[in-house]
């Protein structure tokens, strides 16, 4: 059932999801810094999604007798502005969705059920970051940075988006 090409694509992306996970964690320390509270929480929930996505990669290269190698698909790094951490976040997304989709088509052509819904249930979470993302890019728009930021500062136990 499995072969060499898709074993690199399941290694590849638990890298892309502790990349996303930990580029999130990024986001949330920066956004608590910049007062933007509420939205680093929502950060906070994003990165907990992606660290599910890597767990249920490496349970997947486990059943399939391979060893999870762990590590960065790229260094996660600080954005210097709100509308910089969306749009780089929505080309990781989209990024992700186009390889998993792709590594979902190969498992299918191997018969590999398993594998293939794996990839596609996490290709509908990443379209849902995706949409968010754009949804967040609209609003600063029209809006502008500033009204849009206002809604997210909390003023002590607040955490809710």
């Amino acid at each position: 059932m499995s072969n060499e090409k898709l074993i690199e694509y399941l290694q590849r992306a638990v890298k892309m999801e502790m990349t996303a996970a930990h580029q999130y964690q990024l986001h949330a320390h920066t956004l608590e810094d910049w007062g933007l509270t509420k939205l680093a929480a929502q950060m906070r929930e994003e990165m907990t999604e992606e660290l599910g996505h890597s767990d249920l990669f490496m349970e997947r290269l486990m059943f399939l007798k391979a060893k999870p190698e762990l590590g960065f698909d790229k260094t996660p790094a600080a954005a210097e502005t709100l509308p910089a951490m969306f749009k780089g976040d929505l080309a990781d997304e989209e990024e992700a969705i186009a390889y998993y989709s792709k590594a979902a088509m190969h498992a299918a052509e191997l018969g590999d059920i398993g594998t293939r819904t794996l990839f596609e249930k996490i290709v509908l979470d990443e379209e849902g970051h995706k949409g968010w993302l754009e949804l967040q890019l609209d609003l600063i728009e029209r809006l502008g940075e500033k009204t849009y930021s206002a809604k997210l500062i909390s003023f002590g136990d607040e955490t809710d988006v």
